[in-house]
């Protein structure tokens, strides 16, 4: 059986030293990127389920940033709440107060300049806003929900709206955005600005007081089971919020696995092909310097 040598070896070092210097573009690229997934010739399959993965992150990422949004916004709600009850608290301390037989007129009429004073404080918690919008306005955010008008028997009128918005925070889960001031602070059932302009101007009068402070009371029970909605709003967004941070962490750890580089095979392979290109460029050159019959002929 008998040997046969290629004459002409300097296309097939020209292959390999192509090859070489390919296989060390790829093996830098991983190494550079930490994917070994950077064209989707690389690897189809593993492309087309990155573009639903990264779809699926920047799904993710929007709803997170709606609950950030309504987090905020419903902590400063909820902490005007909080401050509403209080003082709906001192109203009815002061009506009990007010309502004591041995109490002067003048008494009774300091006690009630102090009830005024804490309506103007609920209209100044009434019409608080958040990033230059009004939080209790419904969706007629930039209208200063409340003013005072002396000619209303409440002494406040409402000029936002009763619309309500809902927001996306996870895929097919909504949750109601605001509440609108009509129901939180003047609802036709108990309107705490009536209740509390009825007992100042029943302690000035000195007449109806206990009709005044059950009135009161009725605002206060009314505007605190408001309340819970900002409490069990926030639980809600809470909960929401670690199962899309859970889902992220998921999500890119599935990322990794699609596309991401073996950063020590990767190295290890740039360092091969560059060995291999420069045997192959080394033995070209080797080949080429060779003398040829025409050397000896000469």
């Amino acid at each position: 059986m008998s040997t046969r040598i290629n004459p002409d070896t300097i296309p097939d070092l020209l292959t390999a030293m192509q090859t070489a210097q390919q296989n060390a573009q790829t093996a830098a690229q991983q190494v550079s990127t930490g994917r070994r997934v950077n064209n989707l010739s690389d690897d189809p399959a593993a492309a087309a389920a990155l573009v639903l993965n990264n779809a699926q992150t920047s799904q993710d990422a929007q709803f997170q940033s709606n609950i950030g949004d309504l987090q905020s916004k419903f902590q400063v709600a909820d902490s005007v709440m909080n401050s509403a009850v209080q003082l709906m608290t001192s109203a009815i301390s002061l009506g009990t107060q007010g309502a004591t037989g041995t109490l002067t007129d003048s008494n009774r009429q300091q006690i009630a300049t102090q009830v005024a004073g804490l309506q103007q404080q609920m209209l100044a918690l009434a019409n608080t806003s958040y990033q230059g919008t009004y939080i209790f306005s419904g969706t007629d955010v930039t209208t200063q929900p409340f003013s005072a008008d002396s000619s209303d028997p409440s002494g406040v009128v409402y000029n936002g709206n009763s619309a309500v918005t809902t927001v996306e925070i996870s895929p097919g889960q909504s949750l109601q955005a605001n509440l609108p001031g009509d129901q939180l602070f003047a609802n036709s059932s108990a309107n705490v600005f009536a209740a509390l302009n009825d007992l100042t101007n029943a302690l000035n009068s000195g007449t109806g007081i206990a009709a005044a402070n059950t009135e009161v009371q009725n605002a206060f029970n009314q505007l605190n089971s408001q309340r819970v909605f900002y409490g069990n709003a926030l639980n809600q967004l809470q909960s929401t919020e670690s199962f899309l941070s859970q889902d992220t962490v998921n999500l890119s750890q599935q990322q990794n696995n699609l596309v991401g580089a073996n950063l020590a095979t990767a190295a290890s392979n740039l360092s091969q092909s560059q060995v291999a290109e420069q045997a192959a460029i080394s033995a070209t050159a080797q080949i080429l310097n060779m003398p040829t019959l025409l050397n000896y002929l000469s």
